[in-house]
């Protein structure tokens, strides 16, 4: 058990890997089509890439969306209304009759007897209510067919038959003119007016019902090709019967071929292919990105963006297809090149787009739109800590969109009358939506403890309190931070290294002097040196030191692990020379261990940019008569020296660039060291 528990603590980083491999394998085949891929990829306009196609099976052609929603619309136009008839209002209505014309009627003021009266009433009301009455307004036309629902008996009536509410005045008047009652009209119309209500109206559910259930009628099919029948040939350009067929083919091969019977190996199938890309991503970082394998915690950073664009694609899709370039995929090289570099960030954009090619439609042109967006972002987006970039690189990744929607629009349809201009739409809210990597960035610093060029901006700010702090106590250390800051930027610029990170680290890489200041050549205001009443071992530790106790006040102020890792390697494993030395001189031998920095050497061109800035400007100041040969020879000697050491062997630097550095720093100290013409008094 005790060795099963040692030899899990030695390997604890690797089995976080396989778990994190492993999980965002499943993860991944989780959020995929449950459905198998149909082996031939083909695009409406684009020509016929394979052999020529004959149908493996019979199967039915599919009529398009289009053919089916012209259907669907003519059986919406041309459906028969229901309405509802309700018999018991004429009988209402006849009653309310009576007992209107019984209170109303008065023996000596009309000749008609109320008999009469009454009769007439109940003829005008059977006549009216004899198809029924309807007082809706409908834009149908007279001699439309409709069904007059009455109880549980459906008659069959054009809609002219139908009594309306506009017809009531005429027909009403018409009538009591047309038999001789002059002496009694006056009444009958006001009480007709009064009584009449409609007993007829639309039965919107059931005539609902009805289209309904006509439109799940229509035949999905329109026709039949039978096995061994030629499909397409090669070469042939895709388009129009050939393009619904090939949809159909697909479609009968996704219901035949794949079932729960061969469910299983559909999984195998997707797993081979998302752990190669997974695997893929954990070889480009070991052998190209050793200190992002060697970092769990960046590792997962990725893993989690790559699963975060997966999921969001995946339920945007569920939700509406149509919507899938909504999702701002670009935010994801934007990030990963804001934490890490342009090669990274481009490589894992690859990767995603790969998976993502499974669950989009018409992947190819999705695929070749992302790439392209994504290779913009890359090229782009410099100094995310200037606002203005970003909005300038979003505004170029959104036309980079809308060209090349536009393009495969064209390429697909041959015009550009029927272009959907609302897609472009799409395509302005995912520019939008990547402006949402600024916030994101912040989240994903305090999150994951990473650091972005708009927290080293923030940094870099010589008036933000640690720096303050160092001015305070140590001001030589602190005068010496600023010209290492410039000496190393203007060399990371020459060579296209990260020169804010540079600068950064810089400017804190001595911040452990502050413990102890005096002990340090620069910050003694006079001439008295504390060092030459100290054991040279006990100097070299004091100076060796300055090393970890910055380390330690840098964890304590929070900064992050990237500009920790310029104090951590700024002196490397090399010497402290004067008092290693010294020993020497006293002792006759002394032991280098006790002498040297505890290191790492630095491990990326950034760290040994500032490695060389620190060694030169600091042992520049004991030039005396400074001359361009000398500084020449001087950095030479120096930065030959620390390669001799093989200070840069992790630093992934070539000859040409530490060329290039010399060159700069000469060219920066014979500016610094330039003697002026001597004026006369």
């Amino acid at each position: 058990m005790k060795n099963l528990l040692s030899l899990f603590a030695k390997n604890q980083s690797l089995i976080y890997k396989v778990f994190l491999f492993i999980t965002a394998t499943l993860l991944v085949i989780y959020f995929l089509p449950k459905g198998g891929q149909f082996k031939y990829n083909f695009q409406k306009g684009k020509p016929w890439q394979y052999e020529n196609l004959y149908a493996p099976f019979s199967f039915t052609i599919k009529k398009s969306e289009d053919t089916l929603k012209k259907e669907r619309q003519l059986i919406r136009e041309n459906a028969i209304p229901y309405f509802e008839y309700y018999s018991e209002v004429e009988a209402e209505v006849l009653q309310n009759f009576k007992s209107e014309l019984q209170s109303k009627y008065v023996d000596s003021l009309y000749q008609t007897p109320k008999s009469e009266l009454e009769q007439l009433g109940s003829q005008l009301i059977s006549e009216i209510y004899k198809i029924g009455f309807t007082n809706q307004i409908h834009t149908y036309e007279n001699n439309r067919l409709i069904y007059l629902k009455n109880g549980n008996e459906i008659t069959e009536y054009t809609y002219g038959k139908l009594f309306k509410e506009e017809e009531l005045n005429k027909k009403v008047r018409e009538f009591v003119q047309k038999h001789d009652t002059n002496d009694a009209q006056a009444l009958l119309y006001s009480i007709f007016k009064k009584i009449f209500k409609p007993n007829t109206e639309l039965n919107t559910k059931l005539t609902e019902a009805s289209i309904d259930a006509q439109i799940k009628g229509i035949n999905p099919n329109r026709g039949i090709i039978e096995k061994g029948g030629r499909i397409i040939a090669k070469g042939e350009v895709v388009e129009g019967d050939k393009f619904q067929i090939l949809n159909s083919l697909k479609a009968e091969f996704d219901s035949q071929i794949w079932s729960k019977n061969n469910y299983l190996w559909l999984l195998v199938g997707y797993s081979m292919l998302v752990s190669l890309v997974f695997l893929m991503l954990f070889l480009f970082l070991k052998n190209y990105r050793p200190y992002i394998y060697n970092n769990n915690t960046k590792v997962t950073f990725i893993f989690f963006n790559i699963f975060l664009m997966v999921f969001l694609t995946t339920l945007v899709v569920k939700v509406h297809a149509d919507y899938v370039y909504v999702v701002p995929i670009c935010i994801l090289p934007l990030i990963l090149k804001a934490f890490f570099d342009p090669r990274v960030g481009l490589f894992v954009h690859v990767l995603t787009i790969l998976l993502l090619g499974f669950i989009v439609p018409n992947s190819f042109e999705y695929m070749f739109l992302q790439f392209i967006a994504g290779i913009v972002t890359i090229l782009t987006v410099s100094e995310l800590y200037k606002r203005a970039n970003l909005f300038i690189s979003v505004g170029q990744i959104t036309l980079i969109y809308i060209i090349g929607y536009f393009a495969f629009f064209v390429i697909q349809e041959g015009n550009v009358q029927s272009i959907e201009w609302q897609n472009f739409q799409y395509f302005i809210l995912c520019g939008l939506a990547t402006l949402f990597a600024h916030p994101l960035i912040y989240f994903y610093e305090k999150i994951f403890g990473l650091v972005s060029d708009v927290s080293l901006l923030e940094l870099s700010d010589t008036n933000s309190k640690l720096l303050k702090e160092l001015s305070n106590k140590a001001p030589g250390t602190f005068h010496h931070s600023l010209n290492v800051a410039n000496l190393a930027e203007a060399a990371a610029n020459e060579i296209g290294a990260n020169s804010m990170l540079v600068r950064v680290g810089a400017l804190y890489h001595d911040i452990g002097k502050m413990q102890n200041p005096t002990m340090f050549t620069e910050n003694q205001a006079n001439s008295i040196n504390s060092h030459n009443e100290l054991d040279p071992k006990e100097s070299a530790q004091i100076i060796i030191n300055h090393v970890i106790k910055g380390i330690e006040i840098a964890r304590k102020n929070n900064l992050p692990d990237r500009v920790i890792d310029f104090i951590r390697t700024h002196h490397g494993t090399s010497l402290v020379y004067y008092f290693y030395n010294k020993e020497k001189e006293l002792q006759g031998e002394a032991n280098k261990e006790d002498f040297a920095y505890p290191g790492p050497i630095p491990f990326s061109k950034e760290t040994a940019i500032l490695m060389m800035a620190d060694s030169v400007e600091a042992a520049s100041k004991s030039l005396k008569e400074p001359s361009s040969t000398i500084i020449n020879e001087f950095v030479e000697r120096i930065i030959n020296n620390q390669m001799a050491q093989g200070q840069f062997l992790n630093a992934n630097i070539t000859f040409k660039e530490i060329e290039t550095i010399k060159k700069i720093l000469k060219k920066k100290l014979n500016n610094i060291y330039h003697l002026r013409v001597e004026y006369p008094e």
